[in-house]
């Protein structure tokens, strides 16, 4: 991703970005959006049924973990769209740069939130 972005800062000589990584990049903002909305679902269902106990207490903390991860993610991606989108008609090649971390930084989260959401439902049998 990162070389692509310097690809397409270099071919196009501006910052404008192809419609293959407006796709990523919304489509792994819908993501981020649906990790954050599971963990905090998960988060409620465990406390309301269990309550804050010395078992539940780590996985609650855990899903809280989650969901502010994602959140972070999703602030940081819609920022730093939106400046590069301002930064018209050139954006640096640091900016690029950042939107490719920023675009596999998410993606890692978002698996790893999914998993910890997954493994937390199935210990407490939830729904």
């Amino acid at each position: 991703m990162i070389v692509f972005c310097k690809l397409v800062l270099k071919l196009n000589g501006m910052a404008k970005l192809p419609d293959e990584i407006l796709t990523t990049i919304f489509s792994l903002q819908r993501k981020l959006a649906v990790g954050i909305e599971e963990a905090s679902a998960t988060e409620w269902i465990l406390f309301e049924q269990y309550g804050e106990t010395a078992e539940t207490i780590g996985e609650l903390e855990e899903l809280y973990n989650a969901r502010e991860r994602l959140t972070t993610l999703y602030s940081r991606l819609h920022k730093l769209l939106l400046r590069i989108l301002e930064s018209q008609p050139t954006a640096s090649a640091g900016m690029l740069d950042l939107l490719s971390q920023t675009l596999e930084q998410g993606q890692a989260v978002v698996n790893a939130a999914a998993a910890s959401v997954r493994e937390i439902k199935r210990n407490w049998d939830i729904t």
